[in-house]
């Protein structure tokens, strides 16, 4: 049995996104801004009321532990980014990527995205699977839309593991 490349491509991001839901679906508001350590990113919002991550151009040493909302923001721009790469448009800054300021509607931004890249990966052929895409690496690297949507699921396999993580970690410190 042979199966495509779309094809498989598009299981492997629906069995990523099963595990998502699960979490997802788990989630209680008050998890996004639990921080499991001092040392943490978060969202929090600025004077004007936008929501915005805690970000260093440098990554700090250690690393700081993101939030849930820190990581549903992260998700919502790296995918908005790939999704604008795609489609041949340009993504916005990562400074414009705001969260969406409420847990809920970061899921339901989270979900929303999901449509979008199911659609498009829908579009998908076998010979568009082999053109350039210079996201998220540089544009003279090499790779192609084919990278770029594996880079996908496995970027989204492992956010999706650490909010998994981070909810199960909350519900393991109220039940202590």
């Amino acid at each position: 049995m042979s199966t495509s490349r779309c094809d498989l491509l598009r299981w492997q991001f629906d069995l990523t996104w099963s595990l998502a839901e699960l979490h997802l679906d788990a989630l209680r508001v008050e998890d996004f801004d639990w921080a499991p350590a001092e040392h943490h990113w978060t969202v929090r919002p600025d004077a004007d009321g936008v929501w915005r991550p805690d970000w260093a151009d440098t990554e700090p040493d250690p690393v700081p532990v993101p939030t849930i909302g820190w990581l549903s923001w992260h998700i919502d721009w790296w995918w908005s980014a790939a999704i604008d790469h795609l489609a041949g448009r340009t993504p916005p800054d990562r400074e414009d990527v705001h969260w969406a300021g409420h847990a809920f509607a970061a899921v339901a931004q989270l979900r929303s995205l999901r449509d979008t890249w199911v659609g498009a990966l829908d579009e998908l052929t076998e010979a568009g699977l082999d053109r350039p895409a210079a996201y998220p690496w540089p544009a003279d690297a090499g790779l192609t839309v084919a990278h770029l949507a594996n880079w996908v699921n496995s970027e989204l396999m492992k956010n999706i593991a650490e909010i998994g993580q981070l909810r199960l970690l909350r519900a393991a410190s109220l039940a202590s």
